[in-house]
């Protein structure tokens, strides 16, 4: 399954957009208001949970810097990458789209196509606030 966040405008230069993203402490900053959990697991890992979803496990997979961040999960039964694919337009300000791909059969897929969206939609609306 293949999903993309609308494409956010962040007040903020690229290089310090990737920076943000990078540490995983920040994404707590970005989480939705029906967040319930999110415990730092390490220096490049942490866990969260949304209402009503499971405990979600994430890692920092790939950092091309200043350009992309890519998240992994820490789930053999729930594997996908959330990346973050940034882009300068001028000094103080960029652009940013997360990019959601995942493995799921057809009935998961099915279950978790609407929350997923509406979740990375969030992440990337709550970046452009910052």
């Amino acid at each position: 399954m293949h999903l993309e966040s609308e494409t956010t405008t962040v007040n903020k230069s690229q290089q310090e957009v990737f920076e943000f993203l990078t540490n995983v402490h920040n994404y707590e900053k970005i989480m939705p208001e029906s967040i319930e959990k999110f415990e730092i697991k390490g220096d490049d890992s942490f866990l969260f949970q949304l209402k009503g979803m499971p405990v979600i496990g994430l890692k920092m997979q790939d950092k091309t810097p200043y350009h992309a961040a890519t998240l992994g999960s820490m789930s053999d039964k729930f594997a996908f990458t959330l990346k973050a694919d940034i882009q300068e337009v001028d000094a103080s300000t960029s652009k940013l789209q997360l990019v959601f791909d995942g493995k799921f059969n057809a009935m998961m897929a099915m279950m978790v196509k609407a929350p997923l969206k509406k979740f990375i939609n969030t992440l990337s609306e709550n970046l452009g606030k910052l």
